[in-house]
């Protein structure tokens, strides 16, 4: 219980007004619990869509307060990744410097940027999805499902590019293999389940490649231009995978 609102407190806008213990078990428990609590966020969404089809909404006044509640779900967290993300690698710097960048509170131009690119995408994806019917509660709830589970992937399998901060203390408290097992697991079940019900084997199967190939590749690249995993560039996996993984359904369904 304590993982899960761990991780309600730490990667959504819910209050969780506790002190809560922050154990080896309680923080593996925490990311654990992480795809549930895109499920959740899914949830929100997937009722914002319905109540927007029963007061006569078209689709784009439902993308839009449908990508409202995702965004106030998680208090902008992960697009907050995104824009300090942006902003430190255009910045062409070395490491150290886009270290500083990614630690600094105030956006700049890339970064600007950077929101606007992620919520024009998102906004689309969400008004073709829902325009053409495919924005089911399935599709709606496995998405930031498994983009969180990729994450919580990426996070334990990425060496921690600096000697401090909450990654770094993150990082030292999981029980790794376990957390890894039990995330593929949850991953695995979420994706022949959603096969099952949408009565496809092509979906999971792209989504699955995607998310292989993705991890690879990010994860080289968080290597190679900032030393490791920052918490700011795993709030910009999430939402880059969740774009991805739409695409994926827009284009398999």
């Amino acid at each position: 219980m304590n993982g899960i609102l761990l991780a309600l407190q730490f990667f959504t806008s819910i209050p969780v007004r506790k002190e809560l213990p922050m154990e080896r078990r309680h923080i593996t428990a925490m990311y654990g619990a992480l795809p549930f609590v895109g499920a959740l966020v899914g949830l929100a969404m997937t009722a914002s869509i319905l109540l927007s089809e029963w007061l006569g909404f078209g689709s784009i006044l439902a993308s839009v307060l449908t990508l409202v509640v995702g965004i106030a779900l998680t208090g902008g967290l992960h697009l907050d990744g995104v824009a300090d993300t942006s902003d430190a690698y255009f910045s062409f710097r070395d490491q150290k410097r886009r270290h500083e960048i990614l630690a600094d509170p105030r956006i700049g131009a890339f970064g600007t940027l950077g929101l606007i690119v992620f919520i024009l995408l998102k906004f689309a994806l969400l008004q073709e999805l829902i325009a053409t019917g495919q924005a089911s509660v399935y599709v709606l709830v496995a998405v930031p499902f498994l983009a969180r589970g990729a994450m919580v992937l990426y996070f334990v399998s990425t060496k921690p590019a600096k000697t401090s901060g909450m990654a770094v203390f993150f990082l030292e408290k999981l029980n790794r293999k376990p957390l890894i097992v039990w995330t593929i697991v949850c991953i695995s079940v979420g994706m022949i389940a959603m096969g099952k019900v949408l009565e496809t084997a092509i979906l999971p199967i792209v989504m699955a490649g995607l998310i292989g190939v993705s991890l690879l590749l990010y994860r080289s690249w968080t290597v190679r231009n900032f030393g490791g995993v920052t918490g700011d560039l795993s709030g910009a996996f999430i939402e880059g995978m969740e774009v991805v993984l739409w695409f994926a359904v827009l284009s398999s369904l």
